[in-house]
């Protein structure tokens, strides 16, 4: 198995492309190693001293660093726990993720068209950087965002917001005025 490595815009991430589907669709978030007891490639992932979070997406592995960890000594162990977990024959996750909430009939065009940028113009680009990009909300002309992954503490996730998607949303749809950052 040849597995491919990314930079992120996020320093402490690095992007794992392991050449076959990983989720195929829709995103995991695994924060912890108690967020990835539902995933024994997660597990396999966290047994590796200096990883602190896990971001499984449809065909990459986003895995960020501990602050005092060097990517030359820790990418070696990732990679070995990766084809370890493909040749084992196991699950990425012990169930199927759950999707995420589908779209509400009762949601109003705004949101639908939000939605629907975010689909098709955001989250192919967020993917690439080794993340995505989650709905929360639309009050009041204010778009709340979560960002995951690589984007999740990155520090040009701030800008991609205001100034990246932020400025689309509002091109597209006048009644977006701001966009802001999910609050956790």
């Amino acid at each position: 198995m040849f597995i491919q490595t990314e930079e992120t815009p996020n320093p402490a991430t690095l992007k794992f492309i392991p050449g076959t589907e990983v989720l195929g669709q829709g995103s995991v978030e695994l924060a912890s190693a108690e967020a990835a007891e539902t995933s024994p490639l997660g597990r396999r992932l966290f047994g590796v001293d200096g990883v602190v979070s896990v971001f499984l997406g449809g065909d990459f592995i986003a895995v960020t660093k501990q602050e005092t960890a060097e990517w030359f000594a820790l990418k070696p162990s990732v990679l070995a726990a990766i084809m370890e977990h493909y040749a084992s024959g196991l699950p990425v996750l012990d169930k199927p993720a759950s999707p995420e909430a589908e779209a509400d009939g009762d949601e109003d065009d705004t949101v639908q068209q939000i939605k629907h940028l975010l689909d098709t113009r955001v989250r192919p680009a967020v993917a690439m950087d080794g993340g995505d990009i989650v709905f929360h909300s639309f009050e009041d002309g204010v778009v709340t965002l979560e960002m995951r992954g690589a984007c999740s503490g990155c520090p040009s996730s701030t800008a991609t917001l205001k100034m990246g998607i932020e400025n689309m949303l509002r091109h597209y749809i006048p009644e977006v005025q701001e966009v802001r950052p999910a609050e956790f």
